[in-house]
């Protein structure tokens, strides 16, 4: 007997290498976790514990309890012969974490397959293996609360499971003499064995689930420090002044050599290895990062596709992954090694999420400015309301009108009423129609060329289907009276404005032209691109509105800004209709 004991504890080897590899099937660990599965899945299920039964039966112990003989390996089984072995630890397992229908589902294919082998317990033996599987059912159910089960339950339930097979050879097997004398030999030892070995079985299972819950919990608890860390720089938009930290941070942090972010033309910040060389500035230029840029996906480069000019370079490797904001790629994160053993499949999925999790970063920043860009709209928008210059020369313009053209002064009265209460409908309004903001800049420049006498002449060239399009309130008004302040401010004759308006197949074109002194080519570059304080400005502001452009239509509906000195100046831009 207690020769049986050990070569049976010696097989559990193999439940535990088997047991091993069954944790790394999907639906295995959906079964571990108790997540709901489909049907196909509980099949699977179902078929694999069966197997592993079989595995046990095959690497039982052949008995003859007339002889008392051990043969180690089972091929066939003669009429007299039996077999010590651990196929109900495959079941009983299968029915501890799925229930009773997969531990009987399994038990049917076990012991379907130990009758087919014959032998005088052939019957005996396939009927308690599926009686093993409902067993471990209700013992599911009554541990259903518990996410895994204990050590103790699957002893304990092995070990019933086995003695209940010893009680049905008793009954059912015949001759009843060697039946006896088998549960006499065999009884304990499998007993014990099928009992511990269960144990081990969901043991192996815990620790699995255990580990990976570890591991999940130390990169969930660097993902949110990382967070933490760059949160402050990127909520700040993607530029040079927010990627160094940024790529400080994360090369600080992670086994990487060097780190890199660009944006859509050029490398914004690079640490690490090869910073000598790889220099902040240059153009994005290989093709692995252009097609990153261009399809959005994650991509491994070798060193032939980093292509480094320094023949010295030690970056052998990179993973350059996709930055993005609602979906649109803004830029690159690039993560470079000194060989390709750094890119292990940890290191990719840990780049993909932290791409991620840094893109989320940056649609906060979008978040965050759009939410400045309005208040900063509200607020000067306010304040042009009751700009005092404006109102003052408006006012001196019509008490001079007063007493040598009343109807003239009545009108402009009338003008300066509605120009007022556009603004104040502009302020809480998210959209007009180009009609009523082409009134509203009626009514400024009504005003307007009263002060200047004939100073100042408007053209308009406006396509009347084109005049329902929506258009953000508080558009066309900031740019025709920054063309007068400052464009036509120091011609004393023949200067004016055209506003031209035409609609295409699914684009309404804006066009505003004035013949003014035009804009000097450096300070061209940033107009309209970044926020320019002027003393003499009291309009939104021509940054303000591209970003109100940007933020509602997109890219394609940027400012385009043309001017030649001494010539004049035409902003246009497109709304989609």
């Amino acid at each position: 007997m207690w020769e049986l004991i050990l070569v049976m504890l010696e097989r559990l080897g193999i439940i535990v290498t088997v047991a091993f590899v069954m944790t790394r099937f999907k639906f295995i660990r959906h079964l571990i976790e108790r997540r709901q599965m489909s049907t196909k899945s509980k099949v699977s299920v179902i078929i694999i514990f069966g197997l592993f039964g079989i595995i046990g039966t095959y690497t039982g112990v052949k008995v003859n309890p007339e002889q008392a003989t051990y043969f180690r390996w089972i091929i066939d089984l003669g009429e007299g012969e039996a077999i010590a072995n651990s196929r109900v630890i495959g079941v009983v397992v299968a029915g501890l974490l799925g229930g009773w229908k997969v531990g009987v589902g399994a038990g049917i294919i076990a012991g379907t397959h130990r009758y087919l082998l014959g032998g005088f317990t052939g019957f005996a033996c396939g009927l308690s293996t599926i009686i093993a599987g409902a067993i471990a059912g209700y013992f599911y159910k009554q541990n259903k609360n518990n996410r895994i089960i204990s050590l103790q339950t699957a002893l304990i339930v092995g070990m019933l499971a086995e003695a209940v097979q010893m009680g049905i050879i008793l009954l059912i097997a015949r001759p009843f003499h060697q039946s006896m004398l088998l549960v006499q030999d065999i009884g304990i030892p499998m007993i014990i064995a099928n009992g511990i070995g269960a144990a081990i079985f969901i043991l192996i299972i815990r620790n699995v689930v255990q580990e990976e819950e570890k591991m999940g919990s130390i990169q969930a608890q660097k993902a949110l420090k990382l967070a933490d860390l760059t949160l402050k720089y990127l909520r700040k938009g993607l530029s040079k002044q927010s990627a160094l930290p940024t790529c400080q941070i994360l090369l600080n942090e992670l086994r990487v050599d060097a780190v890199s972010i660009t944006d859509n033309e050029k490398i914004l910040a690079f640490v690490g290895v090869g910073e000598d060389h790889h220099a902040p500035n240059q153009k994005v230029q290989t093709s692995a990062t252009l097609r990153v840029l261009s399809e959005g996906k994650l991509v491994i480069a070798s060193k032939e596709e980093i292509a480094c000019p320094m023949e010295k370079c030690s970056l052998q490797a990179a993973i350059i992954a996709p930055l993005k904001i609602k979906d649109q790629t803004i830029g690159t994160l690039k993560f470079y090694y000194r060989s390709e053993k750094g890119l292990s499949p940890t290191t990719i999925e840990l780049s993909k999420g932290l791409s991620t999790l840094l893109s989320h970063q940056l649609e906060l920043s979008e978040v965050d400015r759009h939410l400045e860009l309005a208040k900063q709209a509200e607020i000067k928008a306010l304040q042009a309301q009751v700009s005092p210059h404006f109102l003052f020369n408006a006012l001196n313009t019509i008490v001079a009108l007063v007493r040598t053209d009343p109807m003239k002064a009545r009108k402009l009265l009338i003008s300066l009423s509605h120009y007022f209460r556009q603004n104040l409908a502009g302020t809480t309004a998210i959209e007009t129609t180009l009609d009523e903001e082409l009134k509203h800049v009626k009514a400024y420049l009504e005003i307007e060329q009263t002060r200047f006498s004939d100073k100042l002449s408007v053209r308009y060239k406006i396509d009347p289907e084109a005049l329902s399009a929506k258009i953000p309130p508080m558009t066309l008004q900031p740019i025709v009276e920054n063309a007068i302040k400052h464009g036509l401010k120091q011609l004393q004759h023949d200067s004016y404005i055209l506003i031209e308006i035409s609609r295409a197949e699914k684009v309404v074109t804006l066009r505003i032209h004035d013949n003014g002194k035009g804009i000097k080519p450096e300070r061209l570059k940033i107009v309209g691109k970044e926020n320019v304080h002027s003393e003499n400005g009291t309009g939104i502001g021509l940054y303000n509105i591209n970003r109100r452009l940007e933020m509602m239509y997109g890219t394609e509906s940027s400012l385009v800004i043309k001017s030649e000195e001494e010539k004049g100046t035409t902003i246009s831009f497109v709304i989609p209709i």
